[in-house]
């Protein structure tokens, strides 16, 4: 899933990341303590194709890190619209704002330092397009937040859900991390009011768009 000769072989063929983007790669593994958290160029052309696809006007993101993911959705977004991107780590908040700052999109990426949950309580906003990769114990959580926040036909991106292969064995790995990503799997897939696809890339990826 990380790194592999498939994985290799299909970023070769696929568009390459800007420059901006990887400038960024490199600062996050020189600057950063955890550098593999980074979405990477065949995720990042994955979500920017997507987003380009859905071309919303409202995207959010819960879980910004350095800032990688953000700036791959924002390449779809409309000319008047707006990224939010929320992360309560304040220790990669500079590295984020630089890139913001250099890229084309810097007056569309609003960063907010901030718990994801007070955020989301604390605002009425509806989103076109949304990435969800920060802390798994809470992404059921998340998840029952999110649902006021869209419409039918929003997209809610879900990254990690396969935990490293964790999740498919529970007998051994049954850490409080890969429970929780279990059972946020097990939810979705439940859940009526949308139609999903959960897709090997990486450490996974499942799509989630609402149907009613």
């Amino acid at each position: 899933m990380f790194d592999s000769p498939i994985e290799a072989y299909c970023r070769q063929f696929s568009s390459q990341p800007s420059s901006l983007l990887s400038e960024l790669e490199r600062t996050t593994y020189i600057r950063s303590v955890y550098p593999k958290m980074l979405s990477g160029a065949l995720q990042g052309r994955l979500l920017s194709f997507v987003s380009k696809l859905v071309a919303p006007k409202k995207i959010l993101e819960i879980g910004t890190f350095t800032g990688y993911s953000a700036l791959c959705l924002a390449e779809g977004l409309q000319d008047d619209g707006e990224l939010i991107t929320v992360d309560s780590n304040p220790e990669i908040e500079s590295i984020a704002r630089l890139f913001f700052e250099k890229s084309t999109y810097c007056s569309q990426i609003k960063f907010i330092l901030s718990d994801a949950a007070d955020y989301l309580a604390g605002n009425d906003t509806i989103f076109d397009l949304i990435f969800l990769d920060a802390d798994k114990r809470a992404y059921l959580d998340y998840f029952n937040q999110l649902i006021p926040h869209t419409h039918v036909g929003t997209l809610i991106i879900a990254d990690n859900v396969l935990w490293g292969g964790k999740v498919l064995d529970l007998e051994k790995n049954h850490d409080r991390d890969t429970l929780a990503v279990h059972a946020f799997n097990s939810a979705v897939s439940e859940d009526v009011r949308f139609e999903k696809v959960l897709l090997p890339v990486r450490d996974g990826l499942t799509f989630i768009r609402r149907i009613r």
